[in-house]
C-alpha cells in the first residue's frame, strides 16, 4: 500500500492521519506460515512530490520477505527446541522410570518361582500394567506433543462413551449430561485426540477417587467439564498437576494430565482445574 499525499488521496479521516498527521506511507504485509503477522512500513508527516519509484517498492518487497523469512526461521527453531525437549523427556523416562516397575516385576517373578503365590503374580501384573501406561503416555508426548490432526464436528457424548470403554473402570460410574438429557452437542476437534483427553481424565479420576468413583461430563457456559466425587485437588496444587511427571498416586505415571493440557492447548482451548460440587476434582475446558 502506498500513499504519496494522504489528504489529497481521501485519507484525511483515517485515525492514523488524524492522530499523527502522516501524509506519506508505504507498507507491505508480513505473512508467516500463511498467516498475517504484521507489516513493514515507512511513513512521514511530509507529502511526496512524486510517486514511489519501482526501485523503492522493490526494496520494500525485499525487506518484507527478509523479515518474514527470519520470523519463520525463529519459529522453526523454537519448534525444534520443543521437539528436542520432548525427546529428552522421552529418553529420561525410558532410562529411569520404566526401570522401577520392571525391577519390581522381576523381583516378584523370582518369588513366584519359589513360592507360587497368586499375590506375587498380581504384583507382577500391576507392575507391567504401569509400564504399559508409562510407555503409552511418553510416546504420546514424544510423537504428538501439542499437535493435532484434521478437525471435524465431533459428538461430545459419543466420544466420552468410547473413551470410557477404553479405560478399566471397575465399579466406577459415568454420567453424561443432566437427568435423561445426554445430548452434549458437538465441538470442532480432532476426534482421536479428544478421546485421548477423556481417557486420561477418566484414568486420573479412578486413580485418585477409587474404583467406585462417580464421574460426570456436562456442558458449561464456555465449553464442557469433567468432574468426579473423589478427594479433589488442593488449591495450592492445581497448577502443578498439569506439569510433566507430577503425580500423587503410586500407580500414576505423572504424564496423563500433562497430555490433557497439551491436547487442549493444541485446540486453542482453555483448561482450568477447580473444585466440583461434591468436593472432587473438576476440569473445565473452554472451547
Amino acid at each position: 500500500m502506498t500513499l504519496r499525499h494522504a489528504a489529497e488521496e481521501g485519507w484525511e479521516d483515517d485515525p492514523a492521519y488524524e492522530e499523527f498527521g502522516l501524509e506519506t506511507y508505504v507498507g507491505s504485509k508480513v505473512t508467516v506460515d500463511g498467516e498475517l503477522y504484521g507489516t513493514v512500513c515507512f511513513a512521514d508527516r511530509s507529502a511526496r512530490a512524486s510517486d514511489f519509484s519501482t526501485v523503492e517498492l522493490a526494496f520494500i518487497d525485499l525487506l518484507t520477505r527478509a523479515v518474514a523469512s527470519e520470523l519463520e526461521r525463529r519459529r522453526y527453531e523454537r519448534e525444534l527446541e520443543h521437539q528436542n525437549d520432548r525427546l529428552e523427556e522421552f529418553a529420561s523416562v525410558l532410562s529411569h522410570d520404566l526401570r522401577n516397575p520392571l525391577g519390581v516385576a522381576q523381583g516378584y517373578l523370582e518369588l513366584v518361582s519359589e513360592e507360587d503365590d497368586e499375590q506375587f503374580l498380581r504384583k507382577v501384573r500391576d507392575a507391567h500394567d504401569r509400564m504399559e501406561r508409562i510407555t503409552e503416555d511418553v510416546l504420546a508426548l514424544a510423537r504428538q506433543g501439542r499437535s493435532i490432526g484434521e478437525t471435524s464436528t465431533v459428538d461430545l457424548a459419543a466420544t466420552a462413551e468410547r473413551a470410557w470403554e477404553n479405560v478399566e473402570t471397575e465399579e466406577a460410574e459415568l454420567s453424561i449430561g443432566t437427568g435423561r438429557e445426554r445430548d452434549l452437542g458437538t465441538v470442532e476437534a480432532d476426534g482421536s485426540r479428544l478421546e485421548q483427553l477423556f481417557e486420561n481424565l477418566f484414568r486420573n479420576a479412578i486413580e485418585h477417587g477409587g474404583e467406585d468413583v462417580a464421574v460426570r461430563i456436562d456442558r458449561s457456559d464456555e465449553g464442557f467439564f469433567i468432574a468426579d466425587d473423589g478427594p479433589g485437588i488442593p488449591a495450592e496444587e492445581r497448577d502443578q498437576v498439569l506439569e510433566h511427571g507430577h503425580t500423587t498416586s503410586d500407580s500414576g505415571t505423572g504424564f496423563g494430565l500433562s497430555i490433557v493440557e497439551q491436547i487442549a492447548s493444541a485446540h486453542d482451548w482453555g483448561l482450568a482445574v477447580a473444585e466440583g460440587e461434591s468436593g472432587g476434582a473438576r476440569f473445565e475446558i473452554r472451547t
